[in-house]
């Protein structure tokens, strides 16, 4: 819009509010005009990021649109014609001000529009499985049992095979190890982790101690190991199999993501003594495998992806690059926004609770999994009523959210857990970077009494929206800390949007949208393929969840962090 265009658009405003009739003394309208900008913002003062001036700009027009029929209805009509030189110019700057409004809420509607059209393109083509569908796998004897792989307090993991699951990619991996303070092009001995190509699938069996033997019990017991279940995890014999859950309610499914665990098969069976049973976990085994065993004779088996490691695995003998570390912490964001979009929280995020495999390129593609602490009921969405100290707050207490840790039940109290994993995800990038966790250990902070000011630096190597991201994560009031989705945002500006960001008023949205176009068709011209890279993934479920709001408070905690 051209200046001579507001111009005359900012007369025409003036004059019909002029014949409007709704003139007053210039000083009484002007200091009104500035008692409600003054509630809009101060001229010079550098705020915290908030969801920026669309909503202000609606709060002008509101404001003057009142003002309007108030002056109109008052009685202060007059006949066209009158009015002073200065009430004139008074009120060109009145319409000149509504003209620019309108410009900017002009640019705010395209921009909205082409994120809109761009999530819509890329929501269609989502993440897809990397096990190809087989119909049969029901029952434990259709697999072949290697080793244990894995163990916890309520589960045993093992690699296992099936003859009609196909052989998995090699995803044996040569990496570098890379110590602190060591230059990334220092060769170093090469670190390999085990290959999951003999046995792509890994079977988890859980511990059976007082749910019963019938499927019907199992299953509801043990339903939210069943929330990254696939729709087709459990075999419907008498119609559509519907699970109570815990306390009655039904358990929500998460949908497919690249960076959650999915579950293939779900069933029950009797507990076979599989190897290093009786040395791993007698207890939970029961009385006909091992006599002083507690265990019941049917539990429930999940049948997964088998990954190379876990995070914690991987993080005890790699340091990941400065890149490798940004898109591992925000793998982390991108899984946790996807399941506070569908009503569910983890409640036990950890890095012995994440999952790690390796792309094409060596990046490491993380997956959360253990869902058998988490918050997926039916109607209550992320918010637990806390009326009771029965009531479970969650797993990993050395990683619970300040406002979790310090809930104190009541009637009418509720634990909402909507930003809790996202404070987790701020406590283990400090592991990602080659540090120690600080609320693990006993001399380390208590998220029940730390403060902010005791957090440790990241090291020097990290990146400068890292040290924003995972400050901002961890801040003890929820209502000053970023959602996950935002936070995840502000990572990808930081990774692939320095361009747009260099000359970028959060303000204006409209260089973002082009670049957002532009972003978008690199991506597409990239194709999708089941085997994309971690960066191919991040870039396409940063678009498919494109949100014009929450990108712009991303933009202004980036600007907001350059100026401080």
């Amino acid at each position: 819009m051209s200046v001579k265009h507001v111009l005359n658009r900012g007369l025409e405003l003036g004059r019909s509010l002029f014949q409007l009739g709704i003139l007053k003394p210039a000083g009484r309208i002007a200091a009104k005009f500035r008692g409600e900008r003054l509630r809009v913002s101060q001229a010079g003062r550098t705020v915290q990021p908030r969801t920026f001036l669309p909503a202000r700009y609606r709060y002008y027009r509101s404001s003057l649109s009142g003002l309007a029929a108030q002056l109109q209805s008052s009685g202060f009509r007059r006949l066209i014609g009158g009015g002073s030189p200065r009430n004139r110019t008074v009120f060109l700057a009145f319409g000149v001000g509504l003209g620019l409004i309108d410009q900017q809420l002009d640019e705010d509607r395209r921009s909205a529009a082409t994120c809109q059209e761009i999530q819509a393109l890329f929501t269609k083509k989502r993440f897809q499985s990397p096990v190809k569908p087989f119909l049969s796998g029901y029952k434990l004897e259709d697999y072949v049992i290697g080793k244990q792989i894995g163990k916890g307090c309520n589960a045993a993991v093992y690699e296992a095979a099936a003859p009609f699951a196909p052989l998995g990619t090699n995803s044996k991996c040569s990496l570098v190890e890379l110590k602190q303070n060591e230059d990334e092009s220092d060769v170093r001995a090469p670190v390999t982790f085990p290959s999951s190509h003999s046995y792509p699938l890994a079977v988890k069996m859980m511990w059976n101690i007082g749910a019963g033997s019938s499927s019907e019990a199992i299953l509801n017991a043990m339903s939210q190991e069943l929330v990254p279940a696939s729709p087709r995890a459990l075999r419907k014999e008498k119609g559509e199999l519907v699970l109570s859950g815990h306390f009655g309610k039904t358990p929500k499914r998460v949908t497919a993501h690249p960076n959650v665990i999915r579950v293939y098969r779900a069933f029950t069976a009797a507990v076979p003594l599989l190897p290093n049973a009786l040395d791993e976990y007698p207890a939970a085994l029961p009385a006909r495998l091992n006599p002083a065993g507690l265990g019941n004779n049917h539990t429930l088996f999940l049948v997964m992806k088998n990954y190379p490691c876990t995070l914690q695995q991987y993080l005890q003998v790699c340091v990941p690059s400065s890149i490798h570390g940004s898109m591992m912490l925000l793998q982390l964001l991108e899984g946790v926004d996807h399941l506070c979009r569908q009503g569910i929280a983890h409640r036990d995020l950890k890095s012995d609770n994440i999952l790690l495999e390796f792309d094409s390129a060596g990046c490491p593609r993380l997956v959360i999994t253990d869902f058998g602490c988490c918050l997926a009921d039916e109607g209550l969405g992320l918010k637990l009523p806390f009326n009771s100290r029965y009531v479970y707050r969650g797993g990993n207490s050395c990683l619970m959210a300040p406002e979790v840790a310090t809930a104190e039940p009541g009637p009418g109290v509720e634990i909402d857990y909507s930003k809790a994993d996202a404070w987790a995800v701020g406590a283990i990038g400090y592991e990602i970077f080659g540090q120690p966790n600080p609320f693990y250990s006993a001399t380390g902070l208590e998220s029940r009494s730390y403060h902010e000011k005791q957090l440790p630096l990241l090291g020097a190597n990290v990146p400068s929206y890292v040290h924003l991201v995972v400050r901002l994560l961890l801040r003890r009031n929820p209502n000053k800390r970023p959602t996950a989705r935002v936070a995840a945002n502000i990572l990808h500006l930081g990774l692939w949007g320095k361009r747009a960001l260099a000359s970028l008023n959060p303000a204006s949205m409209g260089k973002m949208a082009d670049w957002l176009l532009c972003h978008s068709a690199v991506v597409l011209l990239k194709g999708f393929r089941v085997s994309a890279s971690v960066e191919a993934e991040l870039q396409r479920e940063f678009l498919a969840s494109l949100d014009l709001e929450e990108l712009r408070m991303a933009a202004g905690y980036l600007t907001y962090g350059r100026q401080h």
